[in-house]
C-alpha cells in the first residue's frame, strides 16, 4: 500500500468513526429526553441535554476531522491539524454551560418540596442502552484516536467515558427516587454536573496546551534520549516541541564534531532523524548540527580544519612546545600566477585564524609556495635513464635493512622535471619512522644524483622477507 492510500484509508476511518458517532449521540439523547419527561428525573433530563451537547460537538468532530486533513497548503504551511484543537475548545465550553445549567436546576429543586419521579421501565431502559452504547464507542473511539492521533476523537471518547459514569448516577437517584427519597434524583443531578465539569477541566486543559503549542511532556524526554544515543552526536543543545492535530513538528539543535565533513554531519542527523521515528512515527523533527571543539583534537587536526575552512593546501607541518609557547611552522600552497602581496595577505589572515584557535602568544610561521599544477603533459623517460635512476636508488637503500626490493619504477619526462614513480617492499615489522628515513635517504640520493628530478614518490609495501 502506497503512503496516499494509507492516509486515505486512516482518513475514512476517523470520519466513520465520527458519523457513527454523530447518529448514536442523537439517537441517545432522544430517547434520555422522552424518558426524562415522562419520569419527570431531572438527572435524567441533565443526561439528555448532556447528549444533546454530544450530539453538537460529534458533529463539530464530524467537521474538525475533515477539514484537520487537509494537507498544508500556502496559508497554513503547517498543515490544518489545529482545527481538530480548535474544535475539542468549543466542546469544553458547551461542557461547562451544561453543568452550571444541571447544578442551577438541581439547586432548585432541592430548594423546593420535592417532585414526585415516576421512572418506568423506559427511563430504566433507556440508561441501561446508553450505558451499554457508551461503553462501546468510549473503547472503539479511544482505540482509533490513539492509533490515527486524533485530538477531537480524543475528545469524544473522553465525553463517552463521562457519559457511562454519569448515567450510572442517574440511574442510582432513579433507584433512590422509587425508594422512596425524590431528593436523590437531584443529588445524582449534581454528581452527573460534577463529571460533565471535571470531563471539561480535563479536555480544555490538553486542547489550550496545544494551542499555546505546549510540549508534549510524554514525548519530549524520549525524543531527547533517541537523539542523544545517536552515534556521532555530542549533545542535544536544543529541542522544541508541539502538537499540530495528529503530528508533532519540532526543532533540534545537536552538536557534532568540527573535524566532520559535511556529508558525515548530513549521515548523523540521518540516523537521528530515523532514531526519532522509530520511537514517534507521527513527529516530523528538523534537525541542524552545530559544529563543537573536542577536547581529544590533536594540534595537527586543529591546524588542518583552520586551512579547510580557507581552502588552503598545507603541507609539512612542525610544531614545537618551546616552553610553555607552542610553535607551529608550516608550508601553504597558493596559486603560482597570484601576485605576492595577494597571497601575503592571504598568509596574514591565516596566520591571524591560527592565533585565535591556539592563543594570541602562539608562533606562527608560513612558507608560500606555488601549487603544484593539477594536470602535467608526460612522456615516458628513454630507457637508459630509467636504468640509470634505478641503479641509484637501489644503491641508495642498500645499507637500509627495512627495504629488500625495488620495483614498479616509473619516469617520465614533463615540462617541469622529471617525475619518478616506485614501489619497493620493506619488513612489515619496520616502523614509519625508520622506513620514511630510508625512503626519505633514496630520494636524497636520487636528486643529487639528478637534479632535473621535480618529484619523486616511493610506496612502501609491506612484504615478508622470506618470499
Amino acid at each position: 500500500m502506497s503512503t496516499t492510500d494509507a492516509t486515505h484509508s486512516g482518513d475514512s476511518r476517523k470520519l466513520l468513526a465520527a458519523k457513527a458517532s454523530i447518529g448514536a449521540s442523537a439517537l441517545l439523547a432522544v430517547g434520555k429526553l422522552a424518558a426524562g419527561l415522562t419520569s419527570g428525573s431531572l438527572a435524567l433530563l441533565s443526561e439528555a441535554g448532556h447528549a444533546a451537547v454530544d450530539t453538537g460537538a460529534t458533529i463539530l468532530t464530524f467537521f474538525a476531522v475533515r477539514e484537520a486533513e487537509k494537507p498544508a497548503d500556502d496559508e497554513h504551511h503547517y498543515g490544518h491539524g489545529k482545527f481538530e484543537s480548535l474544535a475539542a475548545l468549543i466542546e469544553t465550553g458547551f461542557l461547562f454551560g451544561l453543568a452550571l445549567f444541571v447544578v442551577g436546576e438541581g439547586w432548585r429543586r432541592l430548594s423546593q418540596p420535592p417532585e414526585m419521579i415516576d421512572a418506568g421501565w423506559l427511563a430504566f431502559a433507556v440508561l441501561g442502552v446508553s450505558m451499554l452504547v457508551d461503553a462501546t464507542r468510549w473503547v472503539q473511539l479511544s482505540k482509533i484516536a490513539r492509533e490515527e492521533g486524533s485530538e477531537a476523537l480524543a475528545a469524544d471518547a473522553l465525553h463517552f467515558s463521562s457519559d457511562l459514569v454519569s448515567s450510572a448516577f442517574v440511574l442510582v437517584g432513579l433507584i433512590a427516587a422509587q425508594a422512596g427519597y425524590p431528593q436523590g434524583d437531584a443529588l445524582a443531578a449534581f454528581a452527573v454536573a460534577a463529571f460533565i465539569a471535571i470531563a471539561g477541566f480535563r479536555l480544555g486543559r490538553r486542547t489550550i496546551e496545544t494551542l499555546l503549542d505546549a510540549a508534549p511532556q510524554d514525548l519530549a524526554p524520549r525524543i531527547a534520549r533517541a537523539i542523544a544515543d545517536t552515534p556521532g552526536v555530542i549533545e542535544v543543545e536544543s529541542l522544541r516541541l508541539r502538537k499540530v492535530g495528529s503530528e508533532v513538528i519540532g526543532e533540534a539543535v545537536v552538536g557534532v564534531a568540527r573535524t566532520l565533513s559535511v556529508e558525515q554531519a548530513a549521515r548523523i542527523k540521518d540516523n537521528a532523524a530515523a532514531a526519532i521515528l522509530a520511537i514517534a512515527p507521527q513527529a516530523n523533527v528538523t534537525l541542524a548540527a552545530q559544529p563543537r571543539a573536542l577536547d581529544d583534537e590533536t594540534v595537527i587536526e586543529r591546524i588542518l580544519l583552520v586551512a579547510a575552512h580557507r581552502h588552503l593546501p598545507v603541507h609539512r607541518i612542525l610544531t614545537q612546545l618551546v616552553g610553555e609557547r607552542l610553535s607551529i611552522s608550516l608550508d601553504m600552497e597558493v596559486d603560482g600566477a597570484m601576485p605576492h602581496g595577494r597571497a601575503h595577505a592571504i598568509a596574514a589572515d591565516f596566520e591571524a585564524a591560527l592565533c585565535g584557535e591556539f592563543g594570541a602568544d602562539s608562533e606562527i610561521n608560513t612558507h608560500i609556495e606555488p601549487l603544484a599544477a593539477h594536470i602535467l603533459s608526460g612522456a615516458d623517460a628513454p630507457e637508459s635513464l630509467c636504468v640509470a635512476v634505478e641503479a641509484t636508488l637501489r644503491e641508495a637503500i642498500g645499507a637500509a635493512p627495512e627495504i629488500f626490493r625495488i620495483d614498479h619504477l616509473r619516469v617520465r619526462e614533463t615540462a617541469g622535471g622529471l617525475v619518478v614513480n616506485y614501489h619497493c617492499s620493506v619488513d612489515p615489522a619496520s616502523s614509519v619512522e625508520s622506513v620514511h628515513a630510508a625512503v626519505d635517504a633514496a630520494e636524497r640520493a636520487a636528486r643529487d644524483r639528478f637534479p632535473q628530478i621535480l618529484r619523486i614518490i616511493g610506496h612502501a609495501e609491506p612484504t615478508d622477507p622470506r618470499r
